[in-house]
C-alpha cells in the first residue's frame, strides 16, 4: 500500500497535524497529482474556520497547488494531458459545466464551484487528485514554489486588471502592497500603465519604487488619497488589493471620469460608498473573482515573460501549521509557500 502525508485540521480552527493516507485513485475526468509546492493563501482561513458553508473535516486546505501529473484517470484523453506534465491548480479547481453561467462560459463564476481545500483535499498534501478543467500547464521558466502562488494571488491580480478599462499608458493605482498588491503593481509596469503605489506608511515608498512603481501615496498622509490620485490625473483604474474596507473606500474619488474600482480584497465590513461618488463621473465598481485554469496559465507564461516572481518564503510539510500561522500574523514577506522533497 503507497501512502502518503497531509496536514490536515480536525474541528473549526484547531491545530495541523500530519497524518498518512493511502494514496488516492483518480476518477474519470480527474488526474493525480504530486505536489511539489502548494501556497498559504489567506482565503484558507475560510475553510480551517468553517467560515463558508459545505465544509467538512477533516479539511486538507491549499488550493495554491504546482507539482506533477502522477497518474490519469479515464475520459481525458482529448485533454492533450501526459504523465510528468508540470501543472498549476488554483482557486478555480474545476467547474461543474451544466450551472447557468458555465453554459454562458462563464466558469469561474460557476454555481458550483469546486475549490480545492473546500470541494476535495488541497495542497496541504504530497498527493492532490483534481478535475482535468482544472490544470494550468507551468512553463519552464517558473519553478513549482513560484509557480504555486500564481494559482490565486498572481492570476487574480493580473486578470482584475487586464480585465479593467485601462490602457498602457493610463494611471493605474494598486491599493495595498502585501501578498496581492506586490504583484499587482508588478504586473501594473509591465502591462505598460503608470503606476501609483498605494500603502499604510512613508517608509514605503522605497519598497514600492524597488517594485517599479512610478508614484507613491502614503495613505496616512495628511492628502487623502482620492486627492493625491486626483492630483497625478485621475486613475483609470484602482485595483484594491487590501483587506480593509476603508482604505478600499478612500480610492474612490481619485477615479478618473469612466474609472473602475476593480475589488480583490476581501472585508466582511461594508464599503462606505455614496451614489453621487458614481453618478456624476460614470465610475464602476467591481468585484472580482480569480481566474480560470487558463486564466492562471496566461498569468503564468506572462510572469515568466518579464521576469515576475512572488516574493515567498518557504518551509516544509511538516511547518504547515506555522506557516498558516505565520500567514495570519501578516509577518510572511509576501507568501508563504509549502514545499515538499
Amino acid at each position: 500500500m503507497s501512502i502518503y502525508r497531509v496536514a490536515q485540521v480536525t474541528a473549526p480552527g484547531g491545530p495541523f497535524e500530519i497524518v498518512e493516507r493511502e494514496v488516492p485513485r483518480p476518477g474519470r475526468g480527474q488526474v493525480r497529482i504530486a505536489v511539489e509546492a502548494c501556497g498559504v493563501c489567506h482565503s484558507d482561513t475560510f475553510f480551517v474556520t468553517a467560515a463558508l458553508p459545505g465544509v467538512t473535516f477533516p479539511v486538507v486546505p491549499g488550493h495554491e497547488i504546482a507539482g506533477r501529473i502522477e497518474e490519469l484517470g479515464e475520459g481525458i484523453e482529448d485533454w492533450g494531458w501526459q504523465l510528468g506534465d508540470r501543472v498549476a491548480v488554483g482557486w478555480f479547481g474545476g467547474s461543474c459545466g451544466h450551472c447557468e453561467p458555465c453554459r454562458r462560459g462563464d466558469f469561474v463564476v460557476c454555481e458550483n464551484l469546486k475549490t480545492p481545500g473546500w470541494s476535495y483535499d488541497g495542497g496541504f498534501g504530497e498527493q492532490v487528485v483534481a478535475p482535468v478543467d482544472a490544470l494550468a500547464r507551468i512553463p519552464d521558466g517558473l519553478t513549482a514554489a513560484d509557480a504555486a502562488p500564481m494559482g490565486c494571488a498572481g492570476v487574480t491580480t493580473f486578470n482584475g486588471l487586464r480585465r479593467s478599462p485601462a490602457e498602457p499608458g493610463d494611471l493605474v493605482a494598486v491599493v495595498g502592497l502585501g501578498g496581492l498588491g506586490h504583484l499587482g503593481v508588478k504586473y501594473a509596469v509591465a502591462m505598460g500603465f503608470e503606476t501609483v503605489a498605494v500603502a499604510r506608511g512613508a517608509e514605503k515608498a522605497d519598497f514600492a519604487k524597488q517594485l517599479g512603481a512610478h508614484h507613491y501615496v502614503d495613505s496616512t498622509a495628511a492628502t487623502p488619497v482620492g486627492e493625491a490620485l486626483q492630483s497625478l490625473g485621475g486613475a483609470k483604474a484602482v485595483l484594491a488589493t487590501a483587506g480593509n474596507s476603508q482604505a478600499i473606500t478612500a480610492a474612490v474619488d481619485g477615479l478618473a471620469p469612466r474609472g473602475e474600482l476593480v475589488v480583490i480584497g476581501a472585508d466582511p465590513e461594508p464599503l462606505g460608498i455614496s451614489p453621487l461618488q458614481l453618478l456624476m463621473s460614470g465610475r464602476v465598481v467591481r468585484g472580482h473573482p480569480s481566474g480560470t485554469a487558463r486564466d492562471a496559465q496566461d498569468t503564468m507564461e506572462f510572469s515568466a515573460l518579464h521576469g515576475i516572481r512572488p516574493t515567498i518564503e518557504t518551509v516544509p510539510l511538516e511547518q504547515a501549521g506555522e506557516a498558516y500561522q505565520r500567514m495570519l500574523s501578516g509577518a510572511a514577506r509576501f507568501r508563504m509557500v509549502l514545499i515538499y522533497d
